[in-house]
């Protein structure tokens, strides 16, 4: 690859992605319009599963077929989908798009805070815990704590907790026992979004008929939420991954708040309040202080440095 195109062309892809994820907090919207969450969740997983089954054979990649690895990938599935996509489809039907997506942007303080604790893989460093309370204090701006969470109900807040609590246990749960066996990324994918359909499968064959029209915008939502955003989109993902690092990967949580909202705003007609974007700068600042990015910028010694 010329050195031009490794420097700039992962920024298409960045920016694609945080579109694709951005905008999936307007289709589970509209989908929810239809589906009760667990059906919207389970045909997430299930044409994403179908879409990266079709890549894998078309360009012929080998399936592991030791079961511990499916496992694995089963565990991997169901903390970073199964769990947080039917908390946030629920969720969303008692809250904005934009305030889930922006909850969704604290999913790196509570990855930290996962680490600190269940995995225990992370020192208690003065900028990690400084990062932490802001991250949360953040949170609890967005929320509107001093008013009771606002027009918000409290039982959707708790699952939109809980979802990024799944994403902060998931990551490093992936990153301890699934990226060291080397599995290429498509069929990572595959074991987490297919394994994932069917941990939803049964609560889906339990679930009530459709409640509203099935109409062309609503499948279309539906259908892009699968194959799109629970597809294509980790494609795009790992391929950023293997470019410039997993750092800017991730970091794209900051860029889909803005999508959503945006999105919301335009074409749902969400009222945006104005503690909700200073909240999301707070959750930000937060994240970046504990990732140990503003080191210099407050005087702390990086980790490298004596």
């Amino acid at each position: 690859m010329p050195r031009q195109e490794r420097s700039t062309g992962w920024l298409v892809s960045y920016l694609i992605l945080g579109l694709i994820w951005g905008s999936s907090f307007l289709f589970t919207h509209e989908a929810l319009q239809a589906f009760q969450p667990v059906s919207v969740v389970f045909w997430r997983l299930f044409l994403g599963g179908i879409t990266l089954a079709i890549v894998i054979a078309v360009r012929k990649i080998e399936l592991p077929r030791n079961p511990r690895v499916w496992l694995l990938m089963a565990g991997g599935g169901a903390f970073m989908n199964a769990l947080p996509f039917t908390l946030f489809a629920f969720a969303q039907q008692h809250v904005t798009s934009i305030l889930a997506s922006i909850i969704n942007g604290a999913t790196p303080v509570m990855t930290l805070l996962a680490l600190l604790t269940v995995f225990r893989s992370e020192k208690l460093k003065p900028h990690v815990i400084i990062g932490l309370l802001i991250g949360m204090v953040g949170v609890m701006v967005v929320l509107a704590v001093w008013q009771g969470f606002g027009e918000n109900d409290p039982l959707a807040v708790l699952a939109l907790i809980a979802a990024i609590t799944c994403y902060g246990i998931g990551g490093p749960f992936i990153v301890r026992f699934l990226t060291p066996l080397k599995i290429p990324n498509e069929v990572m994918s595959l074991g987490q979004v297919g394994s994932a359909s069917l941990i939803v499968l049964p609560f889906y064959l339990m679930s009530p008929a459709p409640i509203g029209e099935l109409s062309i915008p609503v499948l279309f939502c539906l259908i892009t939420l699968g194959a799109v955003g629970s597809g294509l989109a980790y494609i795009l993902y790992y391929r950023i991954i293997k470019q410039v690092g997993s750092a800017i990967a991730n970091s794209v949580t900051y860029l889909t708040p803005l999508v959503a909202t945006v999105l919301g705003m335009v074409l749902l007609g969400e009222q945006l309040h104005w503690y909700e974007p200073v909240g999301a700068v707070v959750v930000v600042l937060g994240a970046l202080i504990s990732q140990g990015r503003l080191n210099r910028l407050l005087g702390l010694k990086n980790e490298n440095e004596q």
